[in-house]
């Protein structure tokens, strides 16, 4: 699912030596040695609910018996209200069923990395990562786990993890989940650009620690890093751009800065990052 691209670099390469893509449970699927990765869109008809349900059900039959390492969703118009509940949340549910269904009650110890932003236009769309190395599933001290969210998000939580780490011989690749301005489970200053952006600063650098790259997320020459960073208005990007630059991003970083609403409606920035190993660090 494309969104509009305000700066930065082009499409992420997660696959590079990817074979001929195969059509596996309505799921377009790479295989590349023991990485997994592909993508599916959502049936139109289905409301999101159900959409995230078949969904999920479809990637645990491409991924089965791998781990999921990262999950991309692209939730159409995701702040609007259908039947009394924000699409975000429809999603959530249908998304939580499946993982119960699929894992058993203690289904949050087997969440994934993922991040959810906005598209303009159905249908729901996901991509994955998933590969035969068994992850660690990490969690940010400052913030609630989103599994855990109390009722007043939604009649099922959010889930997902904060990271995933996935060790390798020559270290470990770091998926960062979508970062926003939340502590515990609120949002800090609604609306608020830079106090957002400081505050998703502060949230990386947790899990900077967590994950072992450091407080500078692996900006000290030993990793290799990508962001994506999420806006909700175009208009912000020069600040954002501005704050980055001179708080996080590091000479060989990979950003692309793109237009996406979030999944609540009072936040304005997101960013997620995946860290793989340093060549010159090796």
């Amino acid at each position: 699912m494309a969104l509009p691209a305000l700066a930065g670099g082009g499409s992420e390469v997660l696959l590079s030596a990817a074979e001929t893509a195969s059509e596996e449970h309505g799921f377009c699927v790479f295989r590349d040695g023991s990485l997994v990765g592909g993508f599916a869109a959502a049936a139109p008809h289905l409301d999101l609910g159900a959409a995230a349900l078949d969904l999920y059900r479809r990637l645990f039959a491409v991924t089965a018996p791998l781990h999921l390492y990262r999950v991309w969703n692209y939730v159409p118009h995701i702040n609007a209200v259908a039947a009394g509940l924000e699409n975000y949340r429809h999603f959530c549910h249908g998304r939580s069923l499946a993982f119960e269904e699929h894992f058993g009650v203690d289904f949050q110890r087997w969440l994934p990395a993922a991040s959810a932003v906005g598209a303009a236009a159905g249908p729901l769309t996901i991509a994955f990562l998933a590969g035969a190395g068994r992850p660690r599933y990490l969690e940010n001290p400052r913030q609630t786990p989103a599994f855990q969210y109390p009722p007043a998000y939604g009649p099922r939580a959010p889930s997902f993890s904060r990271a995933t780490v996935v060790p390798g011989e020559t270290g470990s690749m770091v998926f960062v989940a979508g970062t926003a301005a939340i502590r515990g489970h609120d949002t800090v200053a609604p609306g608020d650009l830079d106090t957002q952006i400081t505050c998703t600063l502060e949230n990386l650098q947790c899990i900077g620690q967590a994950c072992e790259a450091g407080l500078a997320l692996g900006g000290d020459g030993t990793w290799q890093r990508s962001f994506k960073v999420y806006l909700r208005h175009r208009e912000d990007l020069s600040r954002a751009i501005a704050r980055l630059e001179s708080g996080l991003l590091r000479p060989g970083d990979q950003v692309a800065y793109l237009q996406a609403d979030i999944c609540r409606t009072e936040l304005v920035f997101e960013i997620e990052a995946r860290l793989t190993p340093s060549r010159s660090a090796v």
